[in-house]
This record gives C-alpha cells, sequence and structure tokens, in this order.
C-alpha cells in the first residue's frame, strides 16, 4: 500500500513558501501604512503655522485622491510593459499575475467616494440622505466624477475579458477627466493647465506602474531562469522612462510658475501648504532620479546587470511615496497669486 501523506520534504518547501507569502505580506503592509497616513495626516502638518485654512475632510479627500492615483498606475503601467515585452529575444511567456481587476475596485470605490463628496457640495457627506446624485449631471465636476466612477467599471470589465488591452481607453478617459478637475474654466487659460496635467499625470502614471510591473515580470524571469531577458526589459523601461522623467519635470516646473509666479515660488515653498508639500514632492522625485540613474550604471557596467534591481526596488518605494504626496497636494488650498 503506497502512502499518500505528503513528504517531509514536500511540507517543508509549503511551509517555507507560506513564510515567504507571509513575509511579503507584511513588508507590503509596512510600506503601503505609512503611504497611507501621508494624505491622512498630512494636511493638518503642511498647514502648520501657514494661516491658511483646509477644507473639510481635506485628509480623507486626499486618500482617496491617492487611492485613485495608485489604481490608475497599476493597470497603465502592466499595460506598457507587456508592450515592452514584446518580441524581447528569450522572454518567457509567462507574466505576473494581473492586478488590473483589483486596482479596478480600488479606483472604483474611491471614485465613489469623490463622488459622493461632490455631490454634496464637496463638503463630506455624514449621511445617505446628504447625497444629491441627481445633482451630479448638472455640473461639469459632478460629470467628470460620475465619468470616472463609470470608467473603472468599463476598466474592470475589460481586465477580466478576453482582451485586457481594451483598458487603455477606459483609463485614458480617468486621466482626461483628473486634468479637466483640475483645472475649471474660471482658470486663467484652463486649456494650456488641462495639457499640461494632462501629460504629466501620463507620465507619471507610464514611470511609477511600468517600474513596478517591470520588477514583478523581472522577479519572475528570474525564476524561470531567464535573468538575461529580465535584464533586457529593464533595460527597454530605462530609456523610455529617462523622457518619461523630462516629460514630469517639464511639466512640473511649467505648472508651478503658473500658479506661483517665479518671484514668488521661494517664499510660497516655505510659507504656504501647497508650496511645502509641492517641495517635498520634488525632494521625492530628486531622489527616485538618483536611485534611477544609480540602477541604469548598474544595467551598463555591472558584471551582473540584474544588481539593477536592488535600487530599482528603491526607486518603487519612492515614487509610491511621492503618489501619496501628489494625493495630499490635491486636497490643500491653491497657492497665492501675488
Amino acid at each position: 500500500m503506497t502512502s499518500i501523506r505528503p513528504t517531509a520534504e514536500a511540507d517543508g518547501t509549503r511551509g517555507t513558501g507560506r513564510r515567504t507569502g507571509t513575509r511579503r505580506a507584511a513588508a507590503v503592509l509596512a510600506l503601503v501604512a505609512p503611504a497611507a497616513l501621508i494624505p491622512l495626516l498630512g494636511p493638518s502638518a503642511a498647514l502648520h503655522g501657514t494661516g491658511e485654512a483646509a477644507a473639510p475632510g481635506a485628509g480623507g479627500i486626499a486618500l482617496l485622491r491617492t487611492v485613485l492615483f495608485a489604481a490608475l498606475c497599476g493597470p497603465v503601467g502592466e499595460l506598457f510593459v507587456n508592450r515592452l515585452a514584446r518580441g524581447l529575444p528569450g522572454a518567457p511567456s509567462d507574466a505576473p499575475r494581473s492586478w488590473a481587476p483589483y486596482a479596478a475596485v480600488a479606483g472604483f470605490l474611491a471614485a465613489l467616494g469623490l463622488a459622493s463628496v461632490v455631490a454634496t457640495g464637496n463638503l463630506v457627506p455624514h449621511s445617505p440622505s446628504q447625497i444629491d446624485i441627481g445633482g451630479l449631471y448638472g455640473t461639469r465636476d459632478g460629470a467628470l466624477a460620475l465619468l470616472e466612477v463609470n470608467a473603472f467599471v468599463l476598466a474592470g470589465l475589460c481586465a477580466l475579458g478576453r482582451r485586457p488591452g481594451r483598458q487603455f481607453w477606459p483609463l485614458a478617459a480617468v486621466v482626461c477627466a483628473e486634468a479637466l478637475r483640475a483645472h475649471p474654466t474660471t482658470e486663467h487659460t484652463p486649456l494650456i493647465g488641462t495639457g499640461l496635467t494632462l501629460v504629466h499625470l501620463t507620465s507619471a502614471a507610464l514611470w511609477t506602474g511600468g517600474l513596478l510591473h517591470a520588477l514583478r515580470t523581472l522577479r519572475l524571469w528570474r525564476r524561470a531562469g531567464a535573468g538575461p531577458a529580465g535584464a533586457g526589459l529593464l533595460g527597454r523601461y530605462a530609456r523610455v522612462a529617462t523622457g518619461l522623467l523630462a516629460a514630469v519635470t517639464a511639466t512640473g516646473v511649467w505648472s508651478t510658475l503658473r500658479r506661483m509666479p517665479a518671484d514668488t515660488v521661494l517664499p510660497q515653498l516655505a510659507e504656504t501648504a501647497y508650496g511645502r508639500t509641492l517641495l517635498a514632492k520634488v525632494i521625492l522625485v530628486a531622489a527616485v532620479a538618483v536611485l534611477a540613474l544609480w540602477a541604469r550604471i548598474r544595467l551598463r557596467r555591472a558584471p551582473d546587470p540584474l544588481t539593477a534591481y536592488v535600487p530599482a526596488r528603491g526607486e518603487v518605494i519612492v515614487l509610491g511615496v511621492a503618489v501619496a504626496v501628489s494625493g495630499l497636494l490635491t486636497a490643500l488650498p491653491l497657492p497665492i497669486r501675488w
């Protein structure tokens, strides 16, 4: 009679896998929790001593906006890197499990929360009776909020379908809605501001989400013994990321000068909540640029190009914090035009 009980070796392997999965989950929670505290608690810290007043529920709105940005970056990065991986010599057919369906759910919930705020006149609702769903159709901000809710629903359905590449269209609609929302028609030259935000947000989503998915793919391919293909994928991403960094920097500087005249930038960076948060974001982007340069040097000169994984992993962590700071930035009072 043959025993069907697993051997000790199999049990040990399974136990090791469970422990590894538990450690990874704990590490993800350890990174996500502080990042979530940035938009949630950040308004009070940024506003301290400025004499400015935050809008009601600024922390919650900043957190919802951060979740929305993160939910946008994930699937956009997957589509981007999967396209880069096509035709790569020696690349396995395996790909990491898509996080797009989960991102769509998170984005839908965040967009729904933000829509409920818009439906109460940009106030945090304390009961369902305060939410005027029908009123969303009568305002520009309400229509944009509904567009984002529906776009994430459609993106989730596309992610679960046979052609996940069709997510591109609803995700593009979210980017356009965010760009339009950030620049109301009462603003000076709103079309220019909308265009800058469109390029800035698209480049940031490709950069952040693309690096995350590239690292997930690299780790999977290393286990399959296709390390050189993983290094090639990271190299392809790095070449495109250089242009994305330039686009993020250029549009960020231009947008800043539109909201803060050149002769007032330095004082406002220290004396306004928006300026302080913007300065924190600039420092984070500078740190990301240094890590990206380090990773690129390793890709080109190190005996083992896969050692670029270490600085690239640090880069994606700092980018995640930058996304949280960006969410906070959207909930703070706009800078003063002196």
